[in-house]
């Protein structure tokens, strides 16, 4: 379904080197042979290895997606919200995270919305690249394989209400592209005051390393869950605005493209949000679906994925030279919600740490908030098993969920061209 794929010019690629040893060893037994005589079968069968070899060599030179060797990214740039946000906000407002968050993993807080990892950590981790660290977080960080500005609560468009006054981050996508704009030039700045030896003191990229990172996105939840929660807004008003959010989203695109000089980029399309007990409790009267799923709320997610999917596809016409994949989250995460069991998981609509109501999930505590319960100040902890969860607090997923997820997207079976990550510099050459 997809014609050949090709390097991008920008990348260096290094061919199967064993291919020139295996022609190289052939022809000189082939010489041997002759020199000393060999059965005319024996020949034979040498001549055809030979011509297989070449072969193998010539299709690789052509067509490297054959060759074995993936793509080498030596740094991540990522933007985003909570899904991939690894300390943002809560360098900025530290008061939003506290025990049990990190849990699983790290034992602490550690400025994810989760029991653990996230997606992204995963996605460094199949690189060998260390977790990325907040563009925000001032304390010790290293940037030498890259940053995270991604934040908790951020929307693609400008929101209406803005942490602390309201509920989403002032970090929304346009000031994310602001902050990298800054981080480029800061780099650049120091390396020509100072020299190269004194910029790598800083920790930060090497020069090339903007061009060949991989640029990853995962944003577009908060702009409709700010629809959803708006006063006299409906569900067909939220919908009515998704060409303008995606319009924004391409817009950031472009302006990242053109600074970065990075061609290889990873694009998550938006999950089943209606599945989500923070949606459910405060929805009760919504259509569920065959999984008890609000189905309005996730027709909403599927048409945003559509329209961003459909940019994607106007994106690679204007940026022929970028390996740009799409990459469908949405399905995976759902597949949790439809067949929990398959997969080792239980009670995917119902939040591991939470307190109330059949979702386990209230507006009026969150997890590691208080609540006087006959009397008595209790902490809202987590669930006993949190290892067989979907749902985390209500809104984030679990670090067993976001594993899962990892390891079907990084196949390439959800992405669009259907390259598995470790292929995410390559692209279809026609689209």
């Amino acid at each position: 379904l997809y014609p050949p794929r090709l390097p991008l010019l920008s990348l260096d690629y290094k061919p199967l080197k064993g291919s020139y040893l295996i022609i190289i060893i052939i022809i000189i037994i082939i010489i041997i042979s002759n020199i000393f005589g060999l059965p005319c079968s024996n020949m034979e069968s040498l001549t055809s290895l030979l011509y297989s070899c070449i072969l193998l060599w010539f299709v690789t030179m052509i067509d490297p997606i054959f060759a074995s060797e993936h793509c080498d990214f030596p740094a991540i740039f990522n933007f985003g919200d909570s899904n991939s946000d690894t300390g943002g906000l809560a360098s900025a407002f530290p008061v939003f995270l506290t025990p049990p968050y990190g849990e699983t993993y790290f034992h602490e807080p550690a400025g994810r919305f989760s029991d653990g990892r996230l997606i992204i950590d995963f996605i460094a981790k199949s690189f060998e690249l260390p977790y990325l660290s907040a563009y925000l977080n001032s304390l010790g960080t290293k940037f030498d394989h890259g940053a995270n500005f991604a934040t908790a609560a951020s929307t693609i468009r400008l929101p209406n209400r803005i942490i602390p006054g309201g509920g989403f981050s002032p970090f929304y996508l346009d000031i994310q592209y602001t902050q990298f704009v800054r981080f480029k030039s800061v780099y650049e700045t120091t390396r020509k005051r100072s020299g190269k030896t004194h910029a790598q003191t800083w920790l930060m990229p090497k020069d090339e390393d903007f061009k060949r990172a991989l640029y990853t996105f995962d944003i577009g939840q908060n702009d409709l869950g700010e629809g959803f929660f708006a006063n006299n807004t409906s569900i067909q008003d939220v919908n009515a605005s998704v060409p303008d959010i995606v319009n924004s989203f391409s817009t950031n695109f472009k302006n990242i493209y053109n600074i970065s000089g990075g061609r290889s980029f990873w694009i998550h399309n938006t999950g089943p949000i209606g599945c989500l007990p923070y949606i459910l409790a405060n929805f009760p009267s919504a259509e569920r679906d065959e999984v008890g799923c609000a189905k309005p709320f996730n027709e909403v997610a599927q048409y945003f994925n559509y329209v961003l999917k459909q940019a994607v596809v106007q994106l690679r016409k204007d940026f022929p030279l970028a390996a740009i994949t799409y990459v469908d989250v949405y399905s995976v995460k759902y597949s949790l919600f439809t067949e929990p069991h398959k997969y080792g998981f239980e009670l995917p609509l119902v939040a591991c740490c939470g307190y109330g109501g059949k979702y386990n999930y209230s507006d009026s505590v969150g997890c590691g908030g208080t609540i006087i319960v006959n009397g008595s100040q209790i902490i809202v902890g987590s669930c006993g098993r949190v290892s067989v969860r979907v749902n985390w607090d209500g809104i984030h997923y679990t670090e067993a969920a976001n594993k899962y997820v990892f390891d079907k997207i990084s196949t390439g079976a959800f992405s669009d061209p259907p390259l598995p990550l470790r292929r995410a510099c390559y692209k279809s050459s026609v689209y």
